[in-house]
């Protein structure tokens, strides 16, 4: 036998909740479509938010390696407005960074603290009959290491002779030492890089992954030992790491060396710069740019689809008032005020728009997994955001359900009763 349903003169909060609850399990179809635009608002909202986020953290995590003195000067670097002329015409005049300038630098600077040379490119290592593929083989300076923020765990990092004399010896990471050596020491072993063979002098301590990449998995050499088995290859990363002996002469540091590079590549007053320097403060402000552009489009997309589904749900509630009108004559002719069914219906609204929300939330956070776990985008979802959200939706439902609700209010009680 069906319950009887009692009507109060004033439904609580829980009671409205449960009403709306009900409404949307009667009729599945009106309710996906109903909280449509709630979901992809919030969807939209929190993993844009995820992506920031993200990327607030591994630039973060850049910015910690370089430090607050630290600059690279590197063949191309592209930061700011992308503009494909220009990108091509760099490609085209820009030559790669050359070991004799960097000894150039190295001599001449005066407010360097430090200058390192650095060249990487990806390449298979063997051991044993076992082999690692999409390894990143750095050729450095003894100082690129501590440059670099990396501290050796087992063993040492690779000598200034050794660099002198190309010597091959290897410093590895900690994924390259688990591969290979797995509960054995690796100090003295010998492993082939595109069967060029190292002896294991070090062993780096594991740094872990940032955003699902590791940062463990390279093999260092000394860079004349690079450049004798590779050369110098327009298809590599070359770049000079260095730091200035204080970052009050931060930006004195880089003009000298923008000076100094200029001066050996006898560039012209008026020329554009065939190299690119940049430092901490570029990174930063280029991301500070983006972000501010990508926070606008992310807005102006949630915003219409704030409207889009507050405007579902004020239709949707609109539709449930005519269809409850009578239950709304019973409530006030047993006592309810305007202010009790303004409240009801309210509350009814707001909560199909939170859930709403929070299925968005769940959307948005399944997205950010999987992006997170198969591809390079950082993206790491913030508790704020979820607030953020979730608070959103509830106050386009209550906003948007103040005309259904102030209608359901304004109900003559005797014609209400009235109407079937």
């Amino acid at each position: 036998m069906p319950r009887k349903r009692i009507f109060r003169p004033s439904a609580s909060f829980w009671e409205a909740a449960r009403i709306a609850i009900d409404s949307l399990t009667k009729s599945k179809l009106r309710s996906f479509l109903t909280l449509l635009g709630i979901i992809l608002a919030t969807s939209t909202l929190i993993a844009v938010t995820s992506f920031v986020h993200g990327m607030n953290l591994y630039i973060a995590t850049k910015l910690s390696d370089m430090g607050s003195t630290g600059f690279r000067v590197m063949r191309i670097v592209f930061i700011g407005n992308w503009d494909p002329k220009k990108y091509l015409e760099m490609q085209r005049r820009n030559p790669q960074i050359k070991p004799a300038e960097y000894e150039y630098i190295r001599e001449h600077a005066q407010l360097i603290g430090e200058i390192g040379l650095e060249t990487d490119k990806n390449v298979t290592v063997a051991y044993a009959g076992k082999t690692m593929q999409s390894v990143d083989l750095e050729g450095i300076t003894e100082n690129i290491p501590s440059l670099s923020d990396i501290e050796a765990g087992r063993g040492r990092t690779i000598s200034p002779e050794e660099v002198r004399r190309r010597a091959p010896v290897a410093f590895i990471g900690n994924d390259v030492s688990e591969q290979f050596f797995p509960g054995a020491d690796p100090i003295g072993k010998t492993i082939r890089v595109d069967g060029v063979s190292y002896e294991v002098i070090g062993v780096a301590k594991a740094k872990g992954s940032v955003f699902g990449q590791s940062q463990d998995k390279f093999v260092m050499v000394p860079v004349y030992s690079y450049f004798k088995t590779y050369g110098v290859s327009l298809k590599d990363d070359v770049a000079l790491f260095a730091k200035a002996k204080d970052q009050q002469h931060l930006d004195e540091a880089e003009d000298e060396v923008r000076m100094l590079l200029r001066a050996y590549r006898h560039l012209r007053p008026g020329e554009d710069d065939t190299f690119s320097i940049f430092g901490s403060d570029t990174l930063s402000q280029a991301w500070t740019n983006l972000t501010g552009s990508i926070a606008g489009m992310a807005f102006a997309v949630v915003s219409v689809f704030l409207v889009v589904g507050g405007i579902v749900i004020m239709n949707i509630m609109l539709a449930v008032v005519t269809e409850r009108t009578h239950e709304i004559g019973i409530r006030k002719a047993v006592g309810a005020r305007r202010q009790d069914i303004l409240n009801q219906f309210l509350v009814e609204s707001a909560v199909l728009a939170i859930i709403g929300g929070l299925i968005g939330v769940i959307l948005s956070y399944g997205l950010t997994v999987v992006v997170r776990n198969t591809t390079p985008l950082p993206m790491e979802m913030p508790p704020v955001a979820v607030g953020l959200g979730v608070g959103l939706s509830a106050i386009v439902g209550l906003f948007f359900g103040i005309y259904p609700a102030r209608e359901a209010a304004k109900l003559d009680p005797i014609v209400a009763l009235h109407t079937e």
